[in-house]
C-alpha cells in the first residue's frame, strides 16, 4: 500500500528553469522515487490558491521551498498558515523543507526571520544532534544542498533538533510523531544548485558565490533524508 502524499508548493520556478526542472513538486516526485517506501504524490500549487477538496485524505502534507519569506503577509502565506494549523490540530503529519521548514516553526510558536549570518549556498554540513527509529538509513553526519538567506531563530517549545551546525543551529527539527522539517533542500540536485548560484551571484557577491560553487564538489544526502521523511510517515508510534 503506497502513502498519500499531498505536497503544497509554494513557488513557481524562475522562467529559465521551468523547462528543465518544472518546479519544486516534480523535483520532489523525482526525489522520492529515488527511495524505497512506496508512496503517491498530488501537487497543490498554494500561492496560486490550489488546495485538495475536503473529500481528499492524505498520510502527510509537505510544504515545499520557496522565494518568499516564511514571515511574509502575502494573503496566500496567510491562507496556507490557516491550513497548515488545521491540519496540525487534526493531528495530520506536516513535512517542511526550507520555507515550511520556517513556516511551520513561525506556525507552531518558533520564530523565523532573516539571518545575521548571510546568504547559506551550495554543499552544508550538519552534526546529527538526535536519533529516532525513522531515521534509518543511519548517519554520523548529514550533507545537504541549501539555499536560503532566512532561518529559523527558536523552535516551538515541544520540537526537538535533529541536525546543527554553527552557522544553522536549528537546521532540522521534530515534533513528537507529527512535524519532521529540514532547513536543507534534499529535492536539489547539484545542476539546479548550480543554476541558481549563476542566476544570484551578483547579489551574492564573489565570496559566498565562489566557496558556493565549490562546495558542490561534495555529495548530499538528498535520497536519505526522502527515505527518512517516508519512513516518518509511515511510522506509527508505540502504545503503552
Amino acid at each position: 500500500m503506497s502513502l498519500r502524499i499531498c505536497i503544497l508548493e509554494t513557488d513557481i520556478l524562475r522562467p529559465e528553469l521551468v523547462d528543465q526542472y518544472q518546479g519544486y513538486g516534480q523535483m520532489f516526485q523525482r526525489l522520492f522515487s529515488q527511495q524505497p517506501i512506496a508512496a503517491e504524490f498530488t501537487v497543490y500549487n498554494v500561492m496560486q490558491g490550489e488546495y485538495p477538496s475536503d473529500e481528499q485524505t492524505f498520510d502527510a502534507y509537505l510544504v515545499t521551498g520557496s522565494k518568499a519569506d516564511s514571515f511574509g503577509t502575502d494573503p496566500w502565506i496567510q491562507t496556507l498558515k490557516e491550513y497548515l494549523l488545521s491540519r496540525y490540530q487534526r493531528g495530520d503529519k506536516l513535512l517542511g523543507v526550507c520555507f515550511g521548514h520556517q513556516l511551520l516553526a513561525l506556525l507552531l510558536g518558533g520564530k523565523s526571520e532573516r539571518a545575521t549570518q548571510g546568504w547559506g549556498v551550495g554543499t552544508h554540513n550538519y552534526k546529527l544532534a538526535a536519533k529516532a527509529p525513522w531515521m534509518s538509513p543511519v548517519r554520523e553526519e548529514l550533507t545537504l544542498l541549501i539555499s536560503h538567506q532566512d532561518q529559523v531563530t527558536a523552535l516551538p517549545e515541544n520540537a526537538t533538533v535533529i541536525a546543527s551546525s554553527d552557522f544553522c543551529p536549528f537546521a532540522a527539527y521534530h515534533i513528537n510523531d507529527q512535524v519532521l522539517c529540514f532547513q536543507g533542500h534534499p529535492e536539489f540536485i547539484h545542476d539546479y544548485s548550480r543554476a541558481l548560484l549563476d542566476l544570484r551571484q551578483e547579489a551574492l557577491g564573489s565570496q559566498i558565490y565562489s566557496k558556493g560553487v565549490a562546495s558542490l564538489e561534495q555529495e548530499h544526502h538528498g535520497t536519505t533524508v526522502a527515505e527518512w521523511m517516508m519512513r516518518f510517515v509511515a511510522h506509527k508510534p508505540e502504545t503503552v
